[in-house]
């Protein structure tokens, strides 16, 4: 399903937007060759016998003579962490702040996703360094609280010079989560390091502390990676470093194409050679896509 980034921004209610998406893409799912994935989200479990009686829903006994225990937050299948790089150039395209409004909507999505099926999820956001962390629970109360704050990120204003950090985010949020997780990071990977290396040490240090790992490579494709633009000069901005180059795109596409995609292509690489999910998320991608690596890796975990 795709929805206008331009009117996601415009539009206020992010919650409403997130059940429309996630109820069109379970809708598919029946359809779909990933129609065995969990999709019905029910409040309790039946009860075994010898359990405490304290937690039988006795209102749900009077209607069908079953016995079943309510179902509370620590009793969740997963617990998950959404990492939004929250840095300058998420920003970009300036017309429609295209990878922040994508992975806000994106991430808005999955923690309702989670929410309905009763795991507990929370948001970090990150710059050269965290910015807001909040608690990882299943409660619809906290999902509303994480919707808020997703669509504070979401109306929030550019603000240049903000750099990206994503190793030292990465080591520091490893050392924070002390119970196994799944792990969702949205980012352009556009990073101060130049060495992937360094990337991938901070991505291991999560999975070696026994969590999972999806990422998501946020651009917008037709300009950030194919470089196609009118045939006249312009001048680049570095939205994190401020540095201006005035170039004319077709005389350092190829060249330019070749040194992003190797880039990035040794990071995918990488990434496989420890099991952690690459994705490729184009901005003018349909959020399926994200919605349905989301499902295929949770159901990897169960």
């Amino acid at each position: 399903m795709k929805i206008d980034l331009q009117k996601i921004r415009e539009l206020s209610n992010l919650e409403l937007l997130a059940r429309q998406l996630v109820e069109g893409f379970i809708t598919g799912l029946h359809k779909s060759p990933y129609h065995g994935f969990s999709v019905e989200f029910a409040e309790h479990r039946l009860y075994n016998t010898g359990e405490s009686t304290k937690d039988i829903d006795w209102k749900v006994y009077a209607r069908t003579d079953k016995l079943f225990s309510k179902r509370y937050e620590e009793e969740t299948n997963l617990r998950c962490t959404i990492l939004i790089d929250n840095s300058s150039s998420m920003y970009y395209p300036k017309k429609n702040h295209g990878k922040i409004t994508f992975s806000v909507m994106a991430a808005a999505a999955i923690a309702f996703l989670l929410q309905k099926q009763r795991d507990a999820v929370g948001i970090t956001t990150f710059s050269d360094r965290i910015e807001a962390q909040t608690q990882v629970k299943s409660t619809h109360s906290h999902l509303h609280k994480l919707l808020v704050i997703l669509e504070q990120l979401l109306h929030s204003s550019y603000k240049e010079g903000k750099k990206t950090s994503i190793p030292e985010v990465l080591h520091q949020i490893a050392n924070k989560i002390h119970k196994r997780s799944l792990v969702i990071v949205f980012s352009d990977m556009f990073d101060n390091h130049e060495e992937v290396q360094e990337i991938i040490n901070g991505l291991h240090h999560l999975k070696y502390n026994n969590h999972e790992v999806l990422l998501f490579h946020v651009t917008d494709k037709q300009t950030e990676i194919d470089l196609e633009f009118e045939d006249r000069p312009y001048n680049f901005i570095d939205l994190e470093t401020k540095e201006v180059l005035k170039l004319h795109p077709s005389q350092f596409k190829e060249t330019y194409a070749d040194k992003v995609n190797k880039y990035f292509q040794e990071l995918a690489i990488k990434c496989g050679q420890f099991k952690i999910d690459f994705i490729h998320a184009d901005i003018s991608d349909d959020f399926d896509k994200v919605l349905s690596a989301y499902m295929i890796k949770r159901s990897k975990m169960n």
